[in-house]
């Protein structure tokens, strides 16, 4: 397993940047973690480039997100000693190299062919967290072998309806090495998105993002003949057994018995919830709106987030944050207003499209270098140092 960098190797990337100008050696795409999208778009056709890129309805809460990072500004302080830095944070009993996740997202090989490997393959590189999707477009097992025997790794759940296929895919989680289960809550079934609806696009029912369940022995054993020979049959049956029905609290204890790591719930945004979430004895909470892809015209993540980290305070439940993320700024903020963590999501597939696995490691670099830098430019040494009050909001 890669060992977590010291906070040095972070910020060195920007001296690495400079140096190679030496040369006449610019970076392969931007740096810029706000301007990726517009970047990546001119290397992907109209509807990978809307799937990934797209949001529910008129995309208002996708601009909510970047709207809420803008109103809470860092307050720098000087003269703190904070030449040194240690970006190394713990979640979950684990100690990570920065607190950086890489989110889970589907169907990545409609932006690179190498999909999901290449992905795994550059954040075990830096020693980062992925979190696999369900809707990967290679099997977990195939994931793991990537990244490597020892690369830590979690594994994101769209709940199936259907039990069997159900524990059939979290026991081949837990014997390919995948530690923690994130249940995604708020996409049992698609929002209306245009961008999508427009093109008539839906990568799942191609098949593609289906790597994960049509590779299941539960699942197969259902079907008259496998997916390789019927690709429709195999789509029909995945369709209802994977969307249209929401889950209730009281089936989280079925999850439980069937998972012995700890157990993350995805999609929180209510205080309330995230204390039903505590009294259920969940590990922890992703405060998040999918990105702005699921409720169109919700609260933004960031203006949910102290809320619902207060109402968990006392619980030992880990708080984690998405939506939104494109800055080591972004990442500070989501830190002083109560995340743990943050996972970062549209930016590295960004970086996947530009170039497939180096482009992945181009945009890890550039946003822990950011990171790094800008803790110790507003005053901090460590992650953990930053509160509410380094914030000003407008």
């Amino acid at each position: 397993m890669t060992e977590p960098a010291p906070s040095a190797a972070h910020a060195s990337y920007q001296n690495e940047i400079y140096l190679h100008g030496l040369e006449g050696r610019v970076p392969p795409f931007t740096t810029d973690g706000t301007a990726l999208g517009a970047s990546a778009r001119r290397h992907l056709d109209q509807g990978a480039f809307g799937y990934v890129a797209g949001a529910a309805g008129s995309g208002a809460t996708h601009r909510a997100n970047r709207e809420a990072f803008d109103r809470h500004r860092l307050v720098p302080r000087m003269l703190t000693d904070a030449t040194h830095r240690d970006l190394r944070t713990e979640v979950l009993g684990s100690t990570l190299p920065a607190p950086v996740l890489l989110a889970p997202v589907g169907v990545q090989s409609i932006v690179h062919p190498d999909g999901e490997l290449a992905t795994a393959r550059a954040a075990a590189a830096l020693g980062l967290t992925t979190i696999l999707s369900t809707a990967s477009s290679h099997t977990l097992e195939e994931v793991a072998e990537a990244a490597g025997e020892d690369a830590p790794r979690w594994f994101q759940l769209y709940w199936p309806n259907d039990d069997e296929v159900c524990v059939s895919i979290l026991e081949r989680a837990r014997r390919a090495g995948y530690t923690t289960l994130v249940v995604t809550l708020d996409t049992w079934t698609l929002a209306w998105r245009p961008q999508d609806l427009d093109l008539a696009y839906l990568p799942f029912i191609r098949g593609i993002g289906t790597a994960v369940p049509f590779s299941d022995p539960a699942f197969r054993a259902g079907l008259e003949r496998p997916p390789e020979e019927d690709l429709a049959a195999a789509v029909l049956r995945w369709v209802p057994m994977f969307t249209g029905t929401d889950k209730s609290w009281d089936r989280l204890p079925f999850l439980r018995q069937h998972w012995e790591g700890p157990i993350v719930l995805k999609g929180i945004q209510h205080p309330d919830d995230a204390r039903r979430a505590a009294d259920a004895g969940m590990d922890g909470i992703v405060v998040s709106n999918h990105g702005g892809r699921q409720v169109d015209g919700a609260i933004a993540s960031l203006d949910a987030l102290p809320r619902v980290a207060s109402a968990v305070a006392d619980t030992g439940m880990e708080v984690l944050f998405d939506s939104g993320v494109r800055t080591g700024a972004d990442v500070l903020k989501a830190l002083a207003l109560g995340a743990r963590a943050v996972l970062l999501g549209r930016p590295y597939v960004y970086g996947l499209a530009h170039g497939g696995e180096d482009g992945v490691r181009h945009v890890l670099r550039s946003l822990l270098a950011d990171l790094d830098l800008t803790l110790g430019l507003s005053g901090h040494r460590t992650p953990g140092e930053l509160t509410p009050d380094d914030l000003h909001h407008r």
